[in-house]
């Protein structure tokens, strides 16, 4: 038996703190939300990185932070500024609770920044994980941040094989972390093993096993069973719904109409839209019976846009409209630029303008 895998095999979870860190200060990406931290830098970043990859957050992080610097301008802003800085983020609630948790804590806590798991939990948006993040990463509290990143580097080490989306097996590897964190270091040990997933460790192409600081441990490493980890139970397929994206203009104007405050992209702008796609003929009833008269209707883009729990999958056709109509709203190019918020699923067709 080989020693490395004889060192797997007797792994205590203790062992990787001291040279996950070590790599950690010597190979972290250098990411704006890791200078000058606070906890609203911490709260930020997080909420934006939720189903988000890194490169596509740096840019709106940034910008997010000059317009609103501080907790006290995220409580203040109005919704429509707030989720135009949003705006092709996708997941807008998580904007919407950005906001909630701002004025809750200036409201509630006098604009101090609660530093406790437990509290940070009830806040708007905020699950096990955010609270963990910001409690280590923030305030320094030797509290774990248990991201798909983690589990799957824990579960690698440990050759665990139980399924990552159950709570148990989660809240399993939480509890073993909790037992090894370092005190004096846990906002860096935090970080280092969302690092090592993110860059290292990875899901779905080969990971760099032998780059990693870590390898010498890994019970899946030293078994070459690291393709088979972790271990997901199948999800249900996501329920596809058929959409027709109306772009009705009319002298440099574009028709838009207001989601419903509530439910799948609540409160959001977005083009008319009809259920399944309708011919040439049918859309042009649909036109007529809405008083709207145009000079040219033609079929314009296809596109699809999933979300977590759905597919989209869009038709769409243009007309140039001869006079505007009262049942939607029309806007100027640059109402739609600086002012209006658009789903993230439609931005192909408002590109089309």
């Amino acid at each position: 038996m080989s020693d490395t895998k004889k060192t797997a095999d007797s792994l205590q979870l203790s062992e990787i703190v001291v040279p996950l860190l070590s790599w950690y200060g010597a190979s972290k990406r250098d990411l704006p939300w890791r200078k000058n931290i606070t906890a609203y830098r911490v709260l930020v970043s997080e909420i934006m990185l939720q189903q988000t990859r890194v490169d596509t957050v740096i840019p709106y992080y940034q910008r997010f932070l000059r317009e609103l610097p501080t907790l006290q301008a995220l409580a203040d802003a109005p919704e429509e500024k707030l989720l135009k800085l949003w705006e092709g983020l996708g997941y807008y609630s998580r904007a919407k609770n950005l906001q909630k948790t701002a004025r809750i804590i200036i409201n509630q806590y006098k604009g101090i920044f609660p530093d406790d798991y437990e509290t940070l939990l009830t806040l708007p948006g905020i699950g096990e994980y955010t609270a963990g993040a910001i409690a280590s990463i923030a305030f320094g509290k030797p509290t774990p941040a248990v991201d798909g990143n983690v589990l799957r580097v824990i579960c690698r080490l440990t050759e665990n094989r139980k399924d990552i989306r159950n709570a148990k097996t989660k809240a399993e590897i939480r509890a073993a972390l909790q037992k090894i964190y370092p005190p004096e270091h846990s906002a860096d040990f935090t970080q280092a093993l969302m690092e090592l997933g993110a860059t290292q460790c990875l899901p779905n192409t080969l990971p760099e096993c032998q780059r990693c600081p870590l390898h010498f441990h890994c019970r899946a490493f030293a078994h070459s069973t690291v393709a088979e980890i972790p271990a997901k139970a199948p999800i249900k397929p996501r329920k596809i719904e058929q959409k027709t994206v109306l772009l009705l203009t009319c002298n440099g104007k574009t028709a838009i109409c207001q989601r419903q405050q509530n439910g799948l992209l609540a409160g959001l702008w977005e083009f008319p839209m009809l259920t399944g796609w309708p011919g040439k003929s049918a859309v042009a009833n649909f036109l007529k019976e809405t008083g709207l008269e145009y000079k040219s209707l033609a079929t314009i883009l296809h596109a699809k846009h999933i979300f977590s729990h759905l597919e989209w999958h869009m038709h769409g056709w243009k007309a140039e409209c001869i006079r505007e109509t009262p049942q939607w709203h029309w806007v100027t190019p640059e109402e739609m630029q600086h002012t209006v918020t658009l789903p993230t699923a439609l931005q192909p067709y408002s590109k089309l303008l």
